[in-house]
């Protein structure tokens, strides 16, 4: 995947206010951070704040991913670099003003040509492979096809979510409002005015570059009709000024597979950022908070339960109506069991994906009452003396 442009323009660790080495654990908690202080439903009517909710998603988005943060990387190192110099400027901390002129093997050229410029229109240049494949022509002349006037997908977005233990573990449907660019409702994403339609640009053909000479190279900029769509609309919506998007908020009902946990991520196909020009929109992942339980805890699809007993039920035995996520169970408790001891109840667990539930692991434990009447304390002594009696010696072998 070539680098976005974008990348140049932005310093995706100071978005995030983390240093360039920091860990992926660092990068995670930042942005949850900001995300919560920076949500649109935290700050409603505040663009500023949207505006910054997006750079730090988008930081994000980059930087949580191994390959795209190393990719990232490299191609601000190559620029910090100083590949690119010219009229004693480097680009250190990111991408110069456009109009800065360039000298490379005698012949001068304005890097704004290089990358479109402004003149792209928002629609994205590409990445390094089409910058020199494409820009440096010799023969010039040659037209190659607008990575602008191309459908772009969608950006992925992240947004959070908390269940309780049991939705978690059982599964759920929450609805979730999400603010993001989507496809306008009155274009339906074209940008033309309905009833109207895009045509294309008479200028380049429909490809979003038009060639001109200069030197010995040849070079494709944005076509300036178009501002290197391809197309042309003459009557723009309304609602959306001719972009085909337009920030709105939705509230998108999500079903939770049973057995998720706590943060873990939900992949929403074709629920992110609506793509231009036609293209697919993005995907939304959803990250799960679970609460935890008073009495249970998870050990994979097993639920994991103490249950208080009395130390006659466990000398006698008896039979325990047990919790469970669905109601409750009867567990038999064997007599002569020793405190501590887990008991199994199959299929009482968390549902597996596959079919079947874990079980459900019930550990009894002793619980010694605080006070005790006369009576109770005369026949704990009654007990006592025929323990002693038996010969039982609960410390015979220990400390040996």
């Amino acid at each position: 995947m070539a680098p976005q442009r974008e990348w140049l323009e932005h310093d995706f660790y100071k978005d995030l206010g983390v240093a360039s080495d920091a860990s992926a654990e660092e990068i995670k908690k930042a942005y949850r951070k900001l995300a919560r202080e920076l949500h649109p439903d935290a700050n409603p009517g505040d663009s500023a704040a949207e505006e910054r909710f997006k750079r730090v998603s988008e930081a994000h988005s980059v930087l949580s991913d191994p390959e795209k943060r190393k990719e990232y990387d490299e191609t601000r190192a190559m620029f910090a670099g100083g590949r690119f110099r010219g009229g004693g400027n480097g680009f250190p901390g990111g991408f110069p003003d456009g109009g800065t002129t360039y000298t490379t093997g005698g012949n001068d050229f304005d890097l704004g040509d290089l990358f479109g410029g402004a003149q792209t229109g928002g629609g994205g240049a590409g990445g390094f492979g089409d910058l020199f494949e494409g820009l440096f022509n010799r023969g010039g002349g040659t037209q190659r096809t607008s990575t602008a006037s191309r459908p772009r997908r969608g950006k992925d977005l992240e947004t959070e979510t908390t269940l309780s233990f049991k939705d978690a573990a059982l599964g759920t449907t929450v609805p979730l409002r999400v603010t993001s660019p989507s496809p306008c409702t009155t274009c339906h994403g074209s940008g033309a005015k309905p009833g109207t339609s895009p045509r294309v640009c008479p200028n380049c053909n429909g490809s979003g570059f038009v060639s001109r000479n200069q030197g010995a190279f040849g070079f494709s900029e944005p076509c300036q009709d178009c501002q290197g769509t391809g197309s042309r609309i003459d009557d723009p919506c309304g609602d959306c000024s001719g972009s085909g998007v337009k920030n709105r908020t939705r509230t998108i009902n999500v079903r939770i597979p049973a057995g998720v946990e706590d943060g873990q991520r939900i992949r929403l196909a074709g629920q992110g950022e609506a793509g231009r020009r036609g293209a697919p929109s993005g995907d939304l992942y959803v990250v799960v908070h679970v609460t935890p339980h008073k009495q249970f805890t998870r050990s994979g699809n097993d639920l994991r339960v103490q249950l208080p007993v009395r130390i006659s039920e466990l000398v006698l035995g008896a039979t325990v109506s047990v919790p469970t996520l669905e109601g409750s169970v009867g567990v038999k408790i064997p007599p002569n069991t020793t405190d501590g001891r887990t008991l199994r109840v199959r299929g009482r667990g968390v549902p597996k994906r596959s079919g079947g539930a874990g079980d459900l692991l019930v550990t009894v434990k002793v619980a010694v009452p605080d006070k005790l009447d006369d009576a109770a304390i005369e026949a704990m002594r009654a007990y006592d003396q025929a323990e002693r009696a038996s010969g039982f010696d609960p410390r015979a072998n220990w400390g040996r």
